[in-house]
């Protein structure tokens, strides 16, 4: 049986007068020589079911012996006299006190399993409104806001705030009110947790102060959360004094919530820790690509450089001048590969760390296409280029530095992986989205389909490799898409019509300037 507070008592006792008070003038009214009905008790028995359902049983009872004795006082011989002179009116007392009685327990009864029944289907709507907020947020502390909003409302609350971390490590997660939280005051109420299918309680509690606001009369009432015993925040709530504690409902709301909370966080950690595995795994295996292929990448061109600057340098070999230069051109060529070597793991490395601020300019295509592939010739070797850019095409909104270093790219990547006679051709077309794609086709051997996918990640290589080609750090693709990304662009690789691999770059067009 619920406990009635002050506020309670005073609303059951002030609808009890009052329907006590209508009632009577209906029977005064009824036993008048103008209606004359002899009997008109049973009028009572209107007050007690309207008590009963609206108060409760106690309020039902007094009400149910109250108008006992106002009918015995006012309508019985002698009246204003608890003297009955007849001794049928007696039984007739009597049998309605018991029925009104009786009466008023039954609709209590049946009101509070009611208030229950709907009590429960509000519980059942807000933790499922919990559990959905949770579940649709990407973290705890995005539905943070609309858990604590929905608590404060199923549970009676004039506040509710939500505080996470450890002693004085807590933050806060959120908060329905304005301002910071008042401090926690000397007594508080606890929620106890129990075994089994006990209902939790509330416990009065010491805190020491806290900084903050000072505290307001009204009491704070504190839920713990935590899971496995390991405490990870709390969830705290105030209301008016003269609300009393949190009903059976409401401190289920309560516990619920930060029962759900609590698993919410756990789930944030157990999501942070997994990232952080696969953060330092592909840390692990970026780190072991770079160094195999560093240690080979590298000293293969050194070596070379090396072995043919040591020949030039020997005073007892007698080099003809076409030899000289043939070694020079050797010497040439592969430190222009360790520049680009370097270049590339620089590139990589500003991408990767978000360096990149592109300086977007309307460019043509073909005049900054045309100079890299001069600039290229010597590194395709004998593979015939044809090259389609029209001229009339539209400009593109491009760094041009950048597309340098794309196109760049694009052309070793063809000449480290197909053969030395395979031809390659460059074309461009507009699209109807305001884009100009850029197309590199090539007549090698291709990609398995399987690795199209993975084409641009760091490190990655198409295997096995066709015969003739070199050997590569597989960071050039990498580059062309962060940099084409960087400048607002896409990029993809397909299989050619050829058999080979065609890699499309698209860029946006630049705006179209104005008339003058």
């Amino acid at each position: 049986m619920p406990t009635l507070t002050w506020r309670g008592a005073t609303i059951a006792l002030g609808l009890a007068v009052g329907s006590l008070a209508l009632t009577t003038i209906a029977v005064a009214l009824l036993e008048s020589d103008v209606v004359g009905i002899e009997d008109a008790s049973p009028v009572y028995l209107v007050a007690v079911v309207a008590v009963g359902a609206i108060a409760g049983t106690m309020p039902a009872v007094f009400t149910a012996i109250a108008a006992f004795l106002a009918y015995d006082l006012l309508f019985t011989e002698p009246r204003l006299s608890l003297v009955v002179a007849d001794p049928r009116e007696w039984l007739d007392l009597v049998l309605f006190l018991f029925l009104a009685l009786v009466i008023g327990r039954l609709v209590s009864i049946q009101h509070a399993r009611a208030d229950e029944a709907a009590g429960r289907a509000d519980e059942a709507n807000t933790l499922f409104a919990l559990s959905r907020s949770l579940a649709t947020a990407t973290s705890t502390a995005e539905a943070a806001r609309d858990i604590a909003e929905r608590v404060r409302t199923a549970a009676g609350l004039e506040r509710v705030w939500i505080v996470v971390g450890p002693g004085s490590a807590e933050r806060l997660l959120s908060d329905t009110g304005d301002g910071p939280p008042p401090r926690t005051p000397s007594i508080t109420s606890s929620l106890a947790r129990t075994s089994g299918d006990e209902p939790a309680r509330w416990v009065r509690t010491h805190a020491r102060d806290r900084p903050g606001p000072a505290a307001a009369d009204d009491p704070q009432f504190r839920a713990r959360i935590e899971v496995d015993g390991v405490h990870l925040g709390t969830l705290i709530g105030s209301r008016d004094r003269a609300e009393g504690e949190p009903n059976r409902v409401q401190t289920r709301v309560l516990a619920l919530a930060a029962d759900q909370i609590a698993v919410s966080l756990r789930r944030d950690q157990l999501r942070q820790a997994a990232t952080d595995l696969e953060v330092a795994r592909q840390t692990d295996a970026l780190k072991t690509a770079l160094i195999d292929s560093v240690s080979h990448d590298l000293r293969t061109p050194l070596a070379s450089i090396r072995a043919t600057a040591g020949g030039l340098a020997d005073a007892e070999v007698e080099w003809p001048a076409d030899a000289r230069r043939a070694a020079a051109q050797v010497i040439d060529a592969e430190a222009a590969r360790l520049d680009r070597l370097v270049t590339g793991l620089l590139d990589l490395s500003r991408i990767a760390s978000g360096a990149i601020h592109p300086d977007l300019e309307p460019h043509e295509l073909w005049a900054v296409v045309e100079p890299v592939l001069d600039r290229m010739r010597p590194t395709l070797g004998h593979r015939p280029v044809t090259l389609s850019i029209p001229e009339a095409l539209p400009p593109v909104l491009a760094d041009a530095v950048l597309l340098d270093i794309v196109v760049t790219n694009l052309l070793d990547n063809v000449a480290a992986h197909t053969r030395d006679d395979a031809a390659v051709t460059i074309s461009a077309v507009s699209g109807e989205d305001g884009t100009v794609s850029l197309l590199v086709e090539d007549e090698g051997r291709g990609v398995p389909a399987a690795v199209l996918p993975r084409l641009f990640e760091r490190f990655r290589r198409a295997t096995p490799r066709p015969e003739g080609s070199r050997r590569g750090l597989g960071i050039g693709l990498s580059v062309v898409r962060g940099l084409v990304e960087a400048m607002g662009g896409q990029v993809a690789a397909a299989a050619a019509a050829s058999g080979g691999l065609a890699i499309t770059v698209t860029l946006r067009q630049a705006p179209a300037e104005p008339d003058r």
